[in-house]
This record gives C-alpha cells, sequence and structure tokens, in this order.
C-alpha cells in the first residue's frame, strides 16, 4: 500500500526550537498540523514525535530548505524501517483519472523493438483527446464497410433466362392454369423477379465526420494506454520470432497494428507476413475500423507527425 508523505510537513517545524520536547511543543505541533490535517491523515498521541525521529526531522529540514514544496510517494517496502512511521498515513495514494476530450495535448514516451528509451513526445490534444461519441464511430464504420462492398451480387430476370418463348399448352381446355411462358418465377429455373443487380452500396459521409471518426479512434487508443510511439519500426532480421517475442512481452495484447509514414520496411514485413495477429499500413491508409479491429496501435514517430499533418489541413470544398 502506498503511503503519502509531503516536505509540506516538514518544513512547517523549521521555526521549532526544539523538537525532541514533547510536552511543550504539543499544542504548536498540533496547530501546525491541522491545516494539513484533511488531505495527509490524523495525528493522533501526546507526543508526535520521539527523539530518533526528530533527529530526522532535523536533517531533513535543514537539507530541503532550498527546494520548493512537492510530494512525494513512499511505500512500506522501500523504507526498510528508516523512516518515521509516524509521518506515514494510512490513506491510500489514488491517483486521478484524467478525464478524456478536453483537447489537452499528450505526452508519451517514445521507445522501438528493442525497448530503448528514446525520449518524449507531444501528441496534439486537437487529435488524441477529443470527447468520444460512439454514434460518430458508428457512422464512420458502417460508410467503411458499405464503400468496400463489391456488389458483384446479380440475378437474371425473365428475358435473361435460358428456355423456349413456346407457349407450353393452349389456352383453355385444359383445366389447368394459364401460361404464356416456362421462364416465368414461378417455374423452376425460371426467372427471379425484382432480385439484385450489380451496384455500388456507397453513400455520401461528410469528410468532418470521417476526419472526426479518426480522431475518436486515435483518442480511444491513447486513453486505454494501448497507443504505442515508435522512434522508426527498424528491425535487425526478417526473423518471425523476433516480432512474436515483442508481442508476447506486451501485455493484453491479441491483435497488433503498426503504421508507418512511409513505405513499410521490407524486413519487417517479411517479419509479420505470417502471423495473423499483427498487421502493417502506412500512415494514408489508417482508418477507423482497422484500428477497433485491432487491440493496441504502434505508430512511428514520423507517422503521428504525418496524421496530425493530415487532421490539420484544411477540407478542400
Amino acid at each position: 500500500m502506498a503511503l503519502s508523505i509531503s516536505r509540506r510537513v516538514l518544513r512547517s517545524f523549521g521555526s521549532l526550537s526544539g523538537f525532541g520536547r514533547c510536552g511543550d511543543s504539543s499544542s504548536l505541533t498540533r496547530q501546525s498540523f491541522r491545516a494539513s490535517h484533511d488531505l495527509y491523515g490524523h495525528v493522533s498521541g501526546d507526543c508526535l514525535f520521539s527523539a530518533e525521529s526528530s533527529s530526522f526531522i532535523k536533517g531533513a529540514v535543514s537539507s530541503l530548505a532550498h527546494r520548493r514544496l512537492s510530494t512525494s510517494n513512499v511505500t512500506s517496502e522501500s523504507t526498510d524501517g528508516s523512516f518515521p512511521s509516524d509521518l506515514l498515513s494510512a490513506k491510500n495514494v489514488v491517483t486521478p483519472q484524467r478525464e478524456i476530450g478536453l483537447y489537452q495535448d499528450l505526452v508519451i514516451p517514445v521507445t522501438n523493438f528493442h525497448n530503448e528509451d528514446k525520449g518524449l513526445m507531444v501528441l496534439a490534444g486537437d487529435v488524441f483527446d477529443v470527447p468520444i461519441r460512439k454514434d460518430i464511430i458508428h457512422r464512420v464504420v458502417r460508410w467503411q464497410l458499405a464503400k468496400r462492398q463489391q456488389g458483384t451480387h446479380s440475378t437474371k430476370t425473365i428475358s435473361e433466362v435460358s428456355g423456349t418463348g413456346r407457349k407450353p399448352y393452349r389456352q383453355k381446355g385444359t383445366g389447368r392454369a394459364r401460361h404464356g411462358t416456362l421462364r416465368g418465377p414461378q417455374f423452376r429455373g425460371g426467372a427471379v423477379m425484382h432480385g439484385p443487380k450489380p451496384r455500388s452500396h456507397a453513400f455520401k459521409l461528410n469528410k468532418k465526420v470521417r476526419r472526426l471518426g479518426l480522431k475518436i479512434a486515435l483518442t480511444a487508443r491513447a486513453a486505454e494506454g494501448k497507443l504505442l510511439v515508435f522512434e522508426d519500426l527498424e528491425v535487425p532480421t526478417h526473423k518471425t520470432k523476433n516480432i512474436v517475442n515483442y508481442v508476447i512481452e506486451m501485455e493484453n495484447t491479441k491483435k497488433l497494428l503498426v503504421v508507418d509514414g512511409g513505405p513499410i520496411n521490407e524486413k519487417l514485413k517479411l517479419a509479420t507476413q505470417n502471423l495473423h495477429y499483427v498487421n502493417l499500413l502506412p500512415s494514408i491508409g489508417l482508418n477507423v475500423y482497422s484500428i477497433l479491429q485491432h487491440d493496441t496501435l504502434v505508430m512511428s514517430r514520423d507517422a503521428v507527425n504525418k496524421i496530425v499533418e493530415r487532421m490539420h489541413t484544411p477540407i478542400k470544398r
């Protein structure tokens, strides 16, 4: 359990003359603690500090007097009993959840396939931190699936069905229903009435909506912590086992989408072509449906820059 302590507590005792006296300074000590009582926990007992803990406080106050006020996280495992237990609060340290959709720039670490530290990168807030709207995602996915549908379905009409055009039998006197052809829809091997013909299933969707859908998909992956930024996508060899080992090291990753800024590296293409759970895309081909199909998104630094540039380009009317 993580326990929180602030240097504000230490600085509040800088003006006290003696820390070892508990009886005389107990009232003054309680007053200095009262301001931060709700934030840092409860203090009980007649004597707040022992002689051993007071010597520790003196050294800490003198060494930290010139530093700014800050807060540190101390765990019971990391202290090894060297930190006074009187200053440790029993409250859990809760990290506040970041609110999504405030258009705030995000700072994300940059790495590579070797798990090396390549610095940090700032992600534009108007691309990677927009409000989540499921209705926009639904419209964009429907538009994508309809646009890629082949529409090659076809049936034969009565004029296209093979067969004779002769009247099967005379009009009257047989007691049967009257017919003029055997190619009608009611006969076996006959025509299909009002059947499908080759056509396009695509429909119009405004560019603003399509662009917003891609921003929402990128925001969702960034908020889930499933967006990784690489310095580059260079791999040492074309061996598939290198990519397999890297994916195994990643937690809760079933399908991986790798996006590069330009043409895909030939070694990376050979290393992933036999892996059904790893797919490659150039930045120009990044789309909402592909992002939703993969639970983890890996983008190169160049790909991020090109996506942001594409999102900031004015729409031609």
